[in-house]
């Protein structure tokens, strides 16, 4: 058994709007789940405080910072037509950074070998000068260059599955060879990023993989995805943390999107992230959570990654089962990606500090 750790702050409640999707009951039911489950007492429980304003600006420009305190400090308003603040926003999204700031040094110090951040509101849309799509600080950008700066980590895994294109956390890494982000996410669909060949920039070539899925491509499509092009890209890569964007708006029964995602699926996932912790980086692994708009999906898939991430013998919690659809076929997909990242059965590349330029090779 895992010692797994949790960071949960009731303030985060307080950032929420009427009639939004991203409300303070995504929180609210996962947590009452949690309660009536028992699994909290059987983890580690980490304290919340607000990030320091020194690690939000490792990411985001200081006169975001100034905006989103004005904004709140006025009453509220929005950051683009997407993104709320209300008076207690500003100090929420300093506590859900700060909350997985303090989960990653939990995980760093081995207090816990791996952990989950139920916080709110969501950051891997949001960009370095302003917020965008529910997001308002790039948590999990700020957590990677947190771990780099505090823990003297070098090489840092990425690994979003929301529903929808991390686009914030890659715009950020698009640069940093140090940095592998890797997402599968539906496309086209909103923000409209995410295509396979957005592949890093000059000095980071390759360090940016991007699975841009059709619809419907259910739980067999995506475990492929982490098994042929995941898995090698993560060995060669030889990461010494992983963090999850862990969004659970893939699932078949998400009002948001049409992936035709299981619990039972995403757990599959978060299986072989376990397994590539565990051969790459002393099993450090820390999931951040991101969509996921089911409240009762939500509260299940939450409490199911805590169960996998422990080793409970409990399993996953899916009452709703697989998606009704048929899966669509994705192997041709997921062999060009593999081509486009240089990726060969059995072989592995060892680059611990930059990666190959095959641009030229492959005509991109």
């Amino acid at each position: 058994m895992r010692r797994t750790a949790i960071v949960y702050d009731p303030f985060n409640l307080r950032h929420t709007l009427d009639g939004h999707p991203e409300n303070y009951r995504r929180l609210q039911s996962t947590m009452t789940l949690l309660r009536e489950d028992g699994i909290l007492d059987r983890l580690v429980t980490v304290p919340s405080t607000p990030a320091p304003h020194e690690s939000i600006v490792m990411v985001h420009r200081p006169q975001y910072l100034e905006r989103v305190q004005r904004v709140a400090a006025a009453g509220g308003g929005h950051l683009d037509p997407d993104t709320y603040v209300n008076t207690d926003s500003y100090e929420a999204a300093l506590r859900s950074t700060g909350g997985l700031l303090n989960l990653v040094d939990a995980v760093m110090w081995k207090q816990a070998q791996n952990g989950f951040a139920l916080v709110r509101p969501p950051g891997h849309h949001a960009l370095v000068h302003n917020g965008m799509g529910f997001c308002i600080f790039a948590n999990v950008a700020i957590a990677a260059r947190w771990a780099q700066r505090q823990h003297g980590v070098q090489r840092v895994l990425i690994i979003d599955f929301d529903v929808h294109h991390g686009n914030g956390t890659q715009d950020i890494f698009y640069d940093d060879p140090d940095v592998l982000f890797f997402s599968a996410h539906q496309f086209p669909y909103y923000p409209g990023t995410g295509a396979a060949a957005e592949m890093g920039g000059s000095a980071a070539y390759g360090a940016t993989v991007n699975v841009p899925f059709p619809s419907h491509v259910g739980d067999a499509g995506y475990l492929e995805a982490f098994q042929r092009i995941l898995a090698p890209v993560a060995r060669r890569f030889k990461p010494e943390l992983i963090l999850l964007s862990a969004g659970f708006d893939a699932h078949w029964m998400d009002p948001l999107a049409s992936m035709g995602l299981s619990i039972t699926g995403y757990m599959a996932l978060v299986e072989q992230l376990l397994e590539l912790a565990d051969q790459l980086c002393g099993g450090r692994l820390v999931c951040v959570l991101e969509g996921g708009y089911h409240l009762d999906v939500l509260s299940h898939s939450v409490l199911s990654t805590l169960r996998t991430l422990r080793g409970d013998a409990a399993g996953p919690s899916d009452p709703f089962g697989p998606a009704p659809s048929q899966e669509r076929n994705t192997s041709s997909l997921l062999s060009s990606i593999r081509s486009l990242h240089s990726v060969r059965d059995s072989t592995f590349y060892s680059l611990p500090n930059k990666w190959l330029d095959w641009g030229d090779e492959f005509g991109i």
